[in-house]
Formats: C-alpha cells, sequence, structure tokens
C-alpha cells in the first residue's frame, strides 16, 4: 500500500541540496518545497534557504518552467541593484483528488496546486458510521476527474484516501479498497488518517501555512487533535478524542431528523436548537480549553488552529473562548473548505513534490 507521509514534508531553514546531475530530483524537490509553503520565492532566497548553487537553481527553475509546474511573478522594483523576479508554482501545473470518508458522508474534492476547490461532491452514509459506497466511489471519483478538462486531466498527481482510525464501525479493509481503486482508476493512491490528513491540509494551504510549531484540533462527529512541531505531525500513542463533537450534539437533540440531517451539511449556519446548543458549546469549549492548557504544561505553543465543517461563526466563537482563558495563544479558525477532504488531497502533492 502507498501510506502518505504523516506529516507535511518541509525543509527546514536550511537544507543541504547537492550539486550532483544523480540526485537531481531531490533538488527539484527541494525547490518545490519552498514554493508549496510560500507564495512566490526568489531564485536568492532559494539559494539561501537550499544551499544549492545559482548555476544548479537555474538548471531545476528552468526545467520545472517547461513542465508547466512553476512560472515567474512580476519582476520585484526599488530595490538595490537588479530588480528580482519571484517563482511561484503554477496553479493547473498539477491537479489531486482528495477522498475523505467521514460519520455521515464521504466527501470527494478536485484541487489544483495551490489548493483551490475545482469540484466537490459529497455522498450521504445509507447508515451513520457506516461506509457503504465502496460501488459508488470509484465512479464519483471518475466523475470529479471528469469536471478537468482533458489538458488538466493528465496532470492528475493521484488519489488521496483520508480514512478514520479506528475504521468506522462497518466498511471496507483499507487494504482491499486501497488496492481495487488503484486498478480501478489507474492512478497511484495515498492513505492516511483522515485527522492528519486535515492538518496536512491546513499546513500545506490553510491557516497554518507560515506555521512552524502549533496544537490542531478538528471538530467533526468528535473533537480530535494534533500536535505540530517544527512542521511534523505528531499523532500521540493512541487514537484520543473528545466526545463534545457534533455526534454528541446531535444525541442530545430531539429525534428530529430534518435537524440532525442540516447538522452534518457544510453550511454558514445551522437551524435554531435552544439551550441545548448552549450547553454543548460550552462543553466543547471546556475541553479545548484544558487540552491546551494540559499541553502548555510541557511545550511553549503560541498558536492553535480549529478546523471543521460546522459553520465557521460556532468556531469563531469556541476560538474566543480559547484566546479568553488563555491570553498568551493565538486560536485561529483554519481556512481550508472540506478541510479532511481538501488534506487528502494534499497527500498527493506532500508524497510527489516534496522533501522526503
Amino acid at each position: 500500500m502507498r501510506f502518505a507521509p504523516p506529516n507535511p514534508l518541509r525543509i527546514a531553514d536550511r537544507a543541504s541540496g547537492l550539486n550532483s546531475l544523480s540526485v537531481r530530483s531531490h533538488n527539484e524537490r527541494l525547490v518545490l518545497s519552498l514554493l508549496l509553503q510560500n507564495e512566490a520565492t526568489t531564485r536568492l532566497e532559494i539559494g539561501e534557504k537550499t544551499g544549492l548553487s545559482a548555476q544548479t537553481i537555474s538548471v531545476i527553475v528552468r526545467s520545472l518552467e517547461q513542465e508547466g509546474l512553476v512560472v515567474r511573478g512580476e519582476a520585484q522594483k526599488g530595490r538595490v541593484g537588479p530588480p528580482t523576479t519571484p517563482l511561484m508554482l503554477n496553479s493547473e501545473g498539477a491537479y489531486s483528488v482528495g477522498v475523505s470518508v467521514g460519520y455521515r458522508n464521504t466527501h470527494i474534492v478536485v484541487v489544483d496546486f495551490i489548493g483551490n476547490i475545482q469540484h466537490q461532491h459529497v455522498m450521504p452514509h445509507r447508515i451513520a458510521g457506516a461506509f457503504d459506497v465502496t460501488e459508488g466511489l470509484a465512479l464519483e471519483i471518475r466523475n470529479a476527474v471528469a469536471s478537468l478538462s482533458e489538458s488538466r486531466r493528465g496532470r492528475i498527481a493521484g488519489i488521496g484516501l483520508a480514512l478514520p482510525t479506528p475504521p468506522l464501525h462497518t466498511g471496507p479493509d483499507q487494504a482491499v479498497l486501497h488496492r481495487d481503486l488503484e486498478a480501478e482508476l489507474k492512478l497511484p493512491v495515498f492513505v492516511q488518517n483522515d485527522i492528519t490528513a486535515a492538518a496536512g491540509g491546513e499546513s500545506l494551504f490553510g491557516a497554518a501555512r507560515q506555521l512552524q510549531d502549533f496544537l490542531f484540533f478538528y471538530l467533526g462527529a468528535r473533537l480530535h487533535s494534533r500536535l505540530v512541531l517544527n512542521h511534523q505531525i505528531y499523532n500521540g500513542n493512541s487514537p484520543i478524542s473528545y466526545d463534545v463533537g457534533v455526534l454528541a450534539l446531535e444525541r442530545a437533540l430531539p429525534a428530529d431528523p430534518a435537524i440532525r440531517e442540516k447538522l452534518w451539511r457544510q453550511s454558514r449556519n445551522w437551524p435554531t436548537i435552544g439551550p441545548t446548543f448552549e450547553t454543548w458549546q460550552s462543553a466543547c469549549a471546556e475541553s479545548l480549553i484544558k487540552a491546551v492548557q494540559s499541553l502548555l504544561q510541557f511545550i511553549e505553543l503560541k498558536t492553535v488552529v480549529l478546523s471543521s465543517f460546522i459553520p465557521p461563526g460556532i468556531c469563531e466563537t469556541l476560538c474566543a473562548h480559547i484566546q479568553q482563558e488563555i491570553p498568551s495563544v493565538d486560536a485561529i479558525l483554519g481556512k481550508t473548505s472540506s478541510p479532511k477532504a481538501v488534506g487528502a488531497a494534499s497527500l498527493p502533492f506532500s508524497s510527489r513534490f516534496m522533501v522526503h
């Protein structure tokens, strides 16, 4: 099986690039890693951060431009010396499909090389907590790929598959699903835990793009966390989660299918559900605050990132609670839409284009 790297692999402040033809692929990954984590980077900055010679950088950049992965920005004037031309990723240079299997839905997205969603689709599960859409998954992925023009389809880096750990109550074996999708779709499939994938996607494309260290929370059916230190994602020894997520709120509500269904949709607002919601939000905020306070006893962290599919306003309120109780921490809302699916889509990019 192809397991995607468990972290958004990035180069350090100064990585060692070797000026040798035999390791040119590694050097290209160094350059692409820099461009993936920065909107624009000059050749001088690439040299400072990688140790590569100016000649080697020129050869690599020329090759990446010819392959359509990199483009030049507008020359920056007003500095001492000649104008510098920043380099950036070509948004149309590569595409990726992301699949996230959740508690009630499976999300499928197609993203471009800089993380913009080009296509998205939601497959509801017939039974909550059961992945029962295996037969239709390959078809929906095909439909997602077909949403791109013919020339863009040839630039798909692969399929990222974000799966919960432990797995849902019922569903196909992970290895079987991976094997069947690769055989049927003729594309490489990269597998990762869904929360780890979401943290990686937020780091590569979202609010954590410029952060080296942060505590990541994903609020879904349950509340999950990941610690990111020096760009490395740490899962812990067990997949610990807190039962204060959307599933806990659903259990506390009256058995109204219409209201419950709306909870699991990605939307700007939830239906009005009164005191039950207030109680749930307080419990969720308390769990977040306690988790952050516990970690701060051992590690000095300045940023917490909260990511979710629920309405952004609710997450902003939760971030405000954290900020109020722990002023030393900056609590911010994740920027990535459909975070687990976009995180899944980032897996082929990090696996194929970044430094291992």
